[in-house]
């Protein structure tokens, strides 16, 4: 079992920086892949980033390429999401996810564990 929770959320102006923090329990996490997705209003859950099986293997949404970056740092059991030059189209609920599986990092149904979320809004 995984329990996720994330953090570092706010509100912030277009162009500017936000950097989200999940903490994973659980003491196989460098065992799993971890993804980013985020749910914005009147839309689904659209896939963010992940960080794959295989060290090195990241993914990005191509909305996002570009702008930011997925960490993970498994000594610590936690995945970061570091977002730059902010839009207000990025604002939504951030969420956290896990998965013990491998390719297909993108579809949502694939992940196992999901966080409570944390908001991210963007102003004009």
């Amino acid at each position: 079992q995984v329990l996720l929770v994330e953090s570092g959320g706010g509100v912030v102006q277009a162009g500017g920086s936000l950097r989200l923090s999940c903490a994973a329990s659980g003491r196989t996490f460098s065992s799993y892949a971890m993804g980013w997705f985020r749910l914005a209003p009147g839309k689904g859950r659209e896939f963010v980033a992940a960080f794959g099986w295989s060290e090195g293997i990241t993914y990005y949404a191509d909305s996002v390429k570009g702008r930011f970056i997925i960490s993970r740092d498994n000594a610590k059991n936690r995945v970061y999401l570091q977002m730059n030059s902010l839009k207000p189209e990025d604002t939504a609920v951030y969420y956290c996810a896990a998965r013990s599986g491998s390719s297909y990092y993108r579809t949502s149904r694939n992940y196992d564990y999901w966080g409570q979320g944390t908001q991210v809004t963007v102003s004009s």
